[in-house]
């Protein structure tokens, strides 16, 4: 009698296991990623100056006082802090007290983080998918131009990326093995982003949370407990800070920036909270009412696409799209625990909260939020493309492969095209590359090995050509002030959703803001000063002390670069008072700061929306001498939002009471010698 034995069957896989490389080569490639990251992030970084001078102010004054470094303070005196949680402001802080004030000591710890967040996006990738996907993802983000511009500038938004990343890892990590202490480093990682800018760090929150739910290799109570212990850590590491801020006296620590009655919790909740949802931010200036065409830009599903939205970051969205898709398909019946259809939700939901939530905020709305989408895209990108080429030999993963090329490319051409201007014959390339990488692709199965890898480096440059032009010209070109964009015509200062309002007159120009009527944006990166053109004055305007309207938000945000003898006034008996200067607008403000190296106060906070100091706490601080000048001009006189009208009430108060001097084309006023009666 014979005996047949069972034949040993491999269990069904969604994807071809990942190719394994050679440690020397996998650590050489990751090697070279990083370094031109490195390179790219880093080279000419200095020629931004103080980039945002707002943020680099408040740096300054948390590397003199560590009070100030606590809170998030914009002058080392404490009178107000910066309109977000502080948690950036520590790094940058930290970083100028240990190397001291410098351009590269502000802006060099956002540069690491960039080429950081390469390197942890490479490692959740690669674990997911392989050696290859990790790279494509790194290098999709490096090379992604709102991440260039960010990861080369102050915004709080670098370290946030780099946290949520991090985040992503370690919950990808935990439903490998069920781990609970990966998850709750998962939800720390989360209540850290929370520290840096608040309520947004939150949109990963459903991903994360749906993929431990579907896919963690435990049981169902024990799913639901390690999900309450991750709960814990999130609240605990967001919540210790704003705790302290609320326990803390309001008279001995610096006003919440942002807020109108001093508290943290309505700067989370309403200004940097659902106020930027429904577009009602009480002290805003500058955006409009919500709805589809608010001040800040059309809402709606296309809004990504549209205008200078779409050369931020949505190169390889629509590929990222279709790479979701296919992952999903491929994935659905795998097992509950699959790896593959994990990270697809993780990455995927990222992506559509995220972008589902940019596309439809009606309030304050800039194109650098976008750099938030990169990882997603990234990832999905790196994953998707990799799993359909190692499928290459079947018809339908090679179809769907040449068809995202094809879109992308095309999609390329179209963003290229809305720069004409600038490297016309790029576009035309771009294309027929991508042509050709599709129909290579579609050939694949009979070319020889050689000409096969040819195929993939046209695939991938032509996908990569668009965006990477983008950040080489964000990187070479400088950027200052608040609202910065990447591309060759991110310099000027835009930002409304993709929409230059047409109150501010011509892009690049402010209206009374021409050669002649102040200084503002004159550093490196500035935008483009046009023809003189001085605006109607507003009614209640003191003279000298510059414009309402949009001139006025020109002032909040443009940091002015003072002329050396208005430094030089301004730095004379500094150590005689608290404040060197009074100025209305943090950004306003901040520019004397950093000059003078000594505490200017900013009336009003960001916006001068604020009522911080009010007119007879002003008048107090007078009183006592611990304020020398008052810097002409008003601000925004813009308080349809429902902010406050105390830094107007305290400009017209110094201009009627207290004489001027103009230096150099600077009105200051002197607050020691009042006028006589």
């Amino acid at each position: 009698m014979t005996t047949t034995l069972p034949t040993a069957v491999d269990p069904p896989r969604t994807a071809p296991p990942p190719s394994r490389p050679a440690s020397g080569a996998r650590w050489a490639a990751l090697s070279v990623l990083l370094a031109a990251t490195a390179v790219l992030y880093l080279w000419g970084l200095s020629a931004s100056g103080w980039a945002n001078s707002f943020y680099a102010a408040a740096a300054q004054a948390g590397g003199v006082s560590w009070k100030a470094w606590f809170f998030g303070s914009s002058d080392a005196a404490n009178s107000i802090t910066v309109d977000k949680t502080p948690a950036a402001l520590w790094v940058s802080g930290l970083s100028v007290r240990i190397f001291g004030l410098s351009s590269w000591s502000v802006l060099v710890p956002q540069a690491l983080m960039g080429v950081a967040s390469v390197g942890l996006l490479h490692a959740t990738v690669r674990r997911t998918a392989g050696t290859a996907a990790g790279l494509l993802a790194g290098a999709t983000l490096a090379l992604t131009p709102v991440a260039v511009l960010m990861f080369r500038f102050n915004n709080p938004d670098a370290l946030l990326t780099l946290l949520l990343i991090g985040a992503a890892y370690a919950t990808l990590r935990a439903v490998e093995g069920g781990r609970t202490r990966w998850l709750v480093l998962a939800g720390a990682l989360v209540g850290l982003g929370f520290l840096t800018k608040m309520l947004q760090a939150f949109l990963v929150l459903p991903a994360l949370t749906a993929v431990w739910l579907l896919a963690a290799p435990v049981g169902v109570g024990r799913r639901l407990r390690d999900l309450g212990l991750a709960t814990v850590a999130l609240v605990v590491t967001a919540g210790w800070w704003v705790l302290a801020v609320e326990l803390w006296p309001a008279g001995s620590r610096p006003y919440i920036g942002g807020s109108q009655h001093n508290s943290v919790l309505e700067l989370v909740l309403g200004y940097n909270g659902f106020g930027r949802l429904t577009g009602d931010e009480v002290g805003s200036v500058g955006g409009g009412a919500g709805g589809r065409t608010g001040g800040w830009g059309e809402t709606g599903l296309t809004r990504l696409f549209d205008g200078e939205l779409g050369g931020q970051a949505s190169w390889l969205l629509p590929a990222a799209l279709v790479l979701l898709v296919v992952l999903l398909w491929r994935t659905r019946a795998a097992p509950r625990t699959d790896r593959l259809r994990a990270a697809a939700v993780v990455w995927g939901g990222w992506l559509i909260v995220t972008g589902a939530v940019f596309s439809l905020m009606a309030g304050i709305f800039h194109p650098y939020y976008l750099v938030a989408l990169a990882p997603a895209i990234a990832a999905l990108v790196g994953i998707g493309a990799t799993v359909l080429w190692r499928a290459r030999a079947t018809v339908a993963p090679r179809v769907t492969l040449a068809a995202v090329v094809a879109l992308t490319a095309a999609w390329a051409f179209v963003l290229l095209q809305r720069t004409p201007q600038w490297q016309p014959w790029l576009a035309p390339v771009v294309l027929a590359a991508g042509a050709v990488g599709a129909v290579g692709l579609l050939a694949v199965p009979r070319l020889p090995r050689a000409l096969t890898t040819c195929v993939a480096a046209v695939a991938v440059l032509a996908s990569l050509a668009g965006p990477a032009a983008y950040s080489l010209i964000t990187a070479a070109v400088p950027h200052t002030g608040a609202i910065p964009s990447a591309g060759p015509v991110g310099t000027g200062l835009r930002g409304f959703g993709g929409r230059w309002p047409a109150a501010f007159g011509r892009p690049g120009q402010f209206p009374g803001f021409g050669a002649e009527a102040g200084r503002f944006g004159t550093g490196p990166g500035a935008a483009p000063a046009g023809p003189a053109h001085r605006a109607r004055p507003h009614r209640d305007a003191p003279p000298g002390s510059g414009f309402g309207g949009f001139a006025g938000l020109a002032s909040l945000v443009g940091s002015p670069t003072p002329p050396a003898d208005v430094v030089t006034l301004l730095q004379r008996d500094a150590a005689a008072h608290t404040w060197v200067a009074a100025a209305v607008g943090s950004n306003s403000a901040a520019g004397y700061q950093l000059a003078t190296g000594s505490p200017v106060m900013a009336v009003g906070g960001f916006n001068g929306t604020d009522p911080s100091p009010t007119l007879e706490r002003f008048q107090q601080l007078v009183a006592q001498g611990q304020v020398h000048w008052f810097i002409g001009g008003r601000g925004s006189d813009d308080t349809t939002s429902g902010g406050s009208d105390q830094a107007g009430r305290i400009a017209t108060w110094v201009a009627a009471t207290f004489p001027s001097t103009t230096v150099d084309g600077t009105t200051l006023f002197d607050l020691t010698a009042p006028v006589a009666p």
